[in-house]
């Protein structure tokens, strides 16, 4: 009798353990350059901006951030206090003063029986130091996240923030940086899904930049998520949330859009959409 109850009580755990594996998880997604150069380069007021967007971030499950650069404490200052950030690459102000880090911030307000591994990875390549956009300035680069639930398969997110300017130099950097990237990712995921989202600075009216676009989301077999949809027309679109299901096709996309909350009285809180992506892993 006592087997046969053993028997009984592993089979009864064991079925509730898959039927909880079977259950779909929501998670929305935050994509978002905000706009946080130091505010001597501002028109604006990155000081009441910065902690209204952070307070947003209590709305999403995950929020992959570009640009966090001069007012970061003023963008956690209202977050959840159990919020999990991870920060990108700091500059290094001993061999350049003036230089900031990658600006890229990601923010996960999951389960705490969530593993969550993150890798920060800078570009080996810049273009523009005195001309341009300045972009050597910055440690850019990408933040790799492995998010892993209980008894599920992981999925990958990248936040990334590529060179800007339209010289061929500056394209010539984005295309070595997506090189770099997708070097990285084929020797991290073997099989499992993948968002790959943030300020790629690839206009979508500008043909070779459209070229590195295309070029990734081959080599990577990565699908726009935003391709039918219509972004609002005053924005120049240069961020993207590019996905792949996985193998076991462990992502579905419930729906993506435009997050026009993200706004105060003085207008939008930055200088780029806030991109929004809701999926059922």
């Amino acid at each position: 009798m006592k087997f046969a109850f053993l028997i009984y009580f592993l089979i009864a755990l064991s079925s509730n353990l898959f039927a909880d594996n079977d259950k779909s998880i929501e998670l929305k997604i935050l994509v978002y350059n905000t706009h946080g150069l130091p505010g001597i380069f501002l028109r604006d007021k990155p000081e009441i901006r910065f902690p209204l967007i952070g307070d947003k971030t209590k709305e999403y499950e995950l929020s992959l951030l570009q640009e966090d650069y001069a007012h970061h404490k003023k963008l956690i200052s209202s977050m959840k206090s159990e919020s999990k950030i991870f920060r990108g690459r700091l500059g290094n102000k001993f061999l350049c003063p003036i230089c900031t880090g990658s600006g890229l911030t990601s923010i996960a307000n999951l389960p705490h029986d969530w593993n969550i591994e993150v890798v920060n990875e800078s570009f080996k390549t810049c273009s523009g130091w005195i001309s341009g956009w300045n972009d050597c300035f910055a440690k850019k680069g990408f933040q790799i996240l492995k998010i892993t639930p209980p008894l599920r398969e992981s999925l990958f997110l990248v936040n990334t923030h590529l060179d800007a300017g339209s010289r061929e130099s500056d394209r010539r950097a984005r295309k070595n940086q997506l090189d770099q990237i997708i070097l990285t990712l084929n020797k991290k995921i073997k099989g499992e899904a993948l968002i790959l989202a943030g300020d790629l600075n690839l206009n979508s009216k500008n043909s070779e930049d459209l070229k590195l676009l295309g070029d990734l989301k081959e080599k990577l077999n990565l699908t726009d998520a935003f391709f039918t949809v219509d972004i609002q027309k005053k924005w120049q679109i240069l961020d993207y949330v590019l996905f792949n299901t996985g193998k076991s096709d462990t992502v579905r996309i419930l729906k993506v859009g435009e997050d026009t909350s993200l706004v105060s009285k003085e207008g939008p809180l930055s200088d780029h959409p806030a991109l929004f992506i809701h999926i059922t892993i």
